[in-house]
C-alpha cells in the first residue's frame, strides 16, 4: 500500500515513519508512505497557499489552485483522496480495516487554518473525521489513521495481534493482565491462570460485553448477537439491577 499525505509541514511526518512498527512495515516494504508539500505547486508569486475569505471572516482559508494541481500531479489512476476534515465521515475501526483490504493508493489531505476553498472538495473521494473537534491541522489525523491502517495490512502485526482489539468485533476489548499474579493487593482472575481454553474464552467474551456495557452502551445497539452473547448480556443486566 502507498500513502501520500498532501500537508505544508513534512516535517510533521518524520518520527512517524522511523518509529516502531511503522518504522518496519515501511522497512519491509509492506508500506510506502511519502509527504508532499502543496505549497511547491502554487502559481503565487509570493508562495502563499491561502487567502482572505470572501464575504469577510476570521482567519485565511487554503485556496484551490494549489491543491488542485497537486492532487492532478500525484493521482494515480487507483488512487482514493481523502480529505481530513471535522466535517467528514468519523473513521472507525470498520473504515481502517475496509481502507486496508481494498485501497492501493491512499491520499491523506491535511488542511490548515480556517479550512478548504469549497471548490477543492470536487477533487475528493470521501472526507474523514476523527470526531467532534477541530485540531489545528490535518497533520495529527494523518497520522492516526495511517497508523490504525497500517497496523492492519497483511505481515505488519501477526493476524491475532488485532483480532481481539476494541472495537474489531463491534465491542470493547475485555482486561488483559500479565506478571506479577497479584500486584498492590489485586490478583489476576484465577480462570486467567486455569489453561482452561474454554472457560477463559468465555470469561474474556462476558467481560468484553460488561466492559462494552457500561461504557460505551451505543455499540450494542445496532449489533447482531449470537445466542450465546444474548445469554451474557441477560445475566450481566440482572447483575446490575
Amino acid at each position: 500500500m502507498k500513502i501520500t499525505i498532501v500537508t505544508l509541514f513534512p516535517e510533521f511526518f518524520e518520527s512517524f515513519q522511523k518509529t516502531s512498527i511503522i518504522k518496519r512495515a515501511i522497512e519491509k516494504q509492506l508500506v510506502q508512505i511519502e509527504t508532499v508539500n502543496f505549497r511547491e505547486y502554487t502559481l503565487d508569486k509570493h508562495h502563499n497557499v491561502d487567502d482572505t475569505p470572501c464575504g469577510g471572516g476570521q482567519g485565511m482559508v487554503l485556496s484551490p489552485q494549489p491543491i488542485v494541481d497537486c492532487l492532478k500531479a500525484i493521482r494515480t489512476p487507483n488512487a482514493v483522496v481523502a480529505m481530513l476534515t471535522p466535517q467528514g465521515k468519523t473513521f472507525t475501526q470498520s473504515v481502517a480495516k475496509e481502507f486496508a483490504q481494498t485501497i492501493d493508493h491512499l491520499i491523506l489531505l491535511c488542511g490548515h487554518y480556517e479550512g478548504f476553498d469549497e471548490r477543492i472538495r470536487r477533487y475528493v473521494d470521501i472526507e474523514l473525521s476523527l470526531g467532534d473537534f477541530v485540531l489545528t491541522g490535518g497533520e495529527p489525523a494523518a497520522i492516526v489513521v495511517s497508523d490504525a491502517i497500517i497496523r492492519l495490512l497483511q505481515g505488519v502485526i501477526l493476524k491475532q495481534s488485532h483480532e481481539d482489539d476494541s472495537f474489531e468485533n463491534g465491542l470493547l476489548e475485555y482486561p488483559q493482565y500479565t506478571r506479577p499474579i497479584e500486584y498492590d493487593g489485586v490478583r489476576v482472575p484465577d480462570v486467567l491462570l486455569s489453561g482452561h481454553h474454554e472457560n477463559i474464552r468465555r470469561f474474556r467474551l462476558t467481560q468484553s460485553l460488561k466492559r462494552t456495557l457500561e461504557k460505551r452502551p451505543d455499540l450494542l445497539e445496532n449489533r447482531q448477537f449470537t445466542k450465546e452473547e444474548l445469554n451474557i448480556l441477560e445475566q450481566l443486566k440482572k447483575e446490575k439491577n
